[in-house]
């Protein structure tokens, strides 16, 4: 069984959004479920700083040793932050999907309201 945190939310493409010190910069990545579908991760592509991502459109890729996966924005703002620590260690996006790897903090306009709860996302993937 995957691990689901209560305090984030999550999109059906299995991404996650938790709040940050500003309450209009979130932070993403990628959820438990998706790292342990993926297998050993050995390569993440980043969005960059001051991209303007759009909620559902692709931002960036992982590639692990079964396939490569594209990752969706799961909300529309812009990019103020990448974790570059994930270039010279991907594999953090196994170990610790929801805490040291998490994939970017975007500045958004105003909360979205289109996102999953944590009991709605185990639902969907059960």
């Amino acid at each position: 069984m995957s691990l689901t945190p209560d305090n984030l939310q999550y999109t059906k493409e299995h991404e996650w959004v938790g709040s940050t010190a500003n309450p209009l910069i979130l932070r993403m990545g990628i959820t438990d479920f998706a790292q342990s579908a993926l297998g050993d991760i050995v390569y993440v592509q980043l969005p960059e700083v001051g991209d303007v991502v759009t909620s559902g459109k692709v931002c960036g890729e992982v590639e692990s040793t079964k396939s490569v996966s594209e990752i969706f924005a799961p909300i529309t703002g812009t990019v103020v932050a990448v974790n570059t620590a994930l270039t010279s260690a991907p594999e953090v996006l196994n170990s610790d999907p929801y805490n040291e790897g998490w994939i970017a903090e975007i500045e958004v306009s105003q909360a979205p309201t289109d996102l999953l709860s944590a009991a709605a996302y185990i639902e969907l993937t059960a």
